[in-house]
């Protein structure tokens, strides 16, 4: 009996985030494909305490894929933010997504990348199957792509590849407007040398600004730290998808699961007097998410002192499958 209105509570908070969640009125749509950070939630050699009730099926705990949106304006076209290892599963799990007529075919026209974090490129490998697709993102990413000898399996005469400048416009084909711009942030991990500077604002890291008529959504994954600049382009917006990666920066080390603080991997924490939650909480923002959420994060335990402090806040904390329409 206890298990049964435990699972009525969660499903109850869901279907609540879910409602909240819909902003209804409006010409975009768009569908939370993974909402978790690298590995996923849980993580598959994971028993952080986070990971334990997830491995046991306790239902504070949801299970996520690793993070990616799809965004459409007329719920024909779609276009995906990032492609996750996860890529195949999440479309086998949102019908939107499924081939509708032909032989072969996809409602996807393409991906747009803010960063070459593996979490973030390696699923255009399960995207090689002939399927015409337009590849964009910032010319270092593409240039990264290209040098890698196993995404060539993604034929270029099929796929093509279109770097965009920071701060310009671009239209995509069936879908929205968007304009890229440079986040504090890193190289993907697996590009880190002596040489490595935290917190640059380049095109190694990127977040965008998502438009269509007058609405406006920032997709913004990864964060080291926030600087005037960022923080006015974020003020206003009508929806915010914003790095959860870590509640408190000390969160890996603290629980003997690596050195690395969060400020060293290139996300900034929630909490603290210099996390995002204080940080953002004196802008007007229409509806504001967590996403890219570490397995570690506690805010993923429905009613834990930090998912109620996250809720307190104003935010909602992303899960596979919610949906924000605009």
């Amino acid at each position: 009996m206890r298990k049964t209105a435990e699972n009525k509570e969660f499903r109850a908070v869901i279907l609540k985030t879910e409602r909240n969640s819909k902003i209804m009125g409006g010409n975009v749509r768009i569908l939370v494909l993974g909402s978790a950070a690298g590995g996923g939630v849980p993580q598959w050699n994971c028993r952080c305490p986070v990971c334990e009730l997830a491995w046991n099926k306790d239902p504070r705990v949801q299970p996520r894929t690793q993070s990616s949106l799809a965004i459409s304006t007329d719920s024909s076209s779609w276009w995906l933010l990032n492609a996750s290892p996860d890529v195949r599963a999440q479309i086998l799990a949102q019908p939107a997504l499924h081939p509708h007529t032909g032989a072969r075919g996809s409602p996807i026209k393409g991906v747009v990348l803010t960063n070459g974090d593996i979490d973030h490129i390696a699923g255009l490998l399960n995207l090689r199957e002939q399927q015409p697709l337009r590849l964009y993102g910032a010319r270092k990413t593409l240039d990264l792509l290209a040098s890698q000898p196993v995404f060539s399996v993604l034929n270029p005469d099929v796929v093509s590849r279109h770097p965009f400048a920071l701060e310009r416009i671009t239209s995509l084909p069936e879908g929205p407007q968007i304009k890229a711009f440079a986040v504090p942030g890193k190289v993907p991990l697996f590009m880190e040398d002596d040489s490595l500077v935290i917190g640059e604002e380049s095109e190694n890291t990127i977040g965008l600004e998502i438009t269509s008529g007058r609405k406006k959504i920032l997709y913004i994954p990864g964060c080291a730290s926030l600087n005037d600049r960022l923080l006015a382009r974020i003020d206003g917006a009508d929806v915010l998808f914003f790095d959860g990666t870590t509640y408190t920066d000390d969160e890996m080390p603290r629980l003997g699961l690596s050195a690395k603080t969060a400020a060293r991997m290139g996300h900034m924490a929630v909490s603290g007097e210099n996390g995002s939650l204080a940080q953002l909480a004196r802008l007007t923002i229409g509806r504001k998410i967590y996403i890219h959420i570490n397995n570690t994060n506690p805010m993923l335990i429905a009613h834990s002192p930090e998912y109620q402090a996250v809720q307190a806040a104003g935010w909602a904390i992303a899960y596979d499958g919610m949906e924000v329409v605009l």
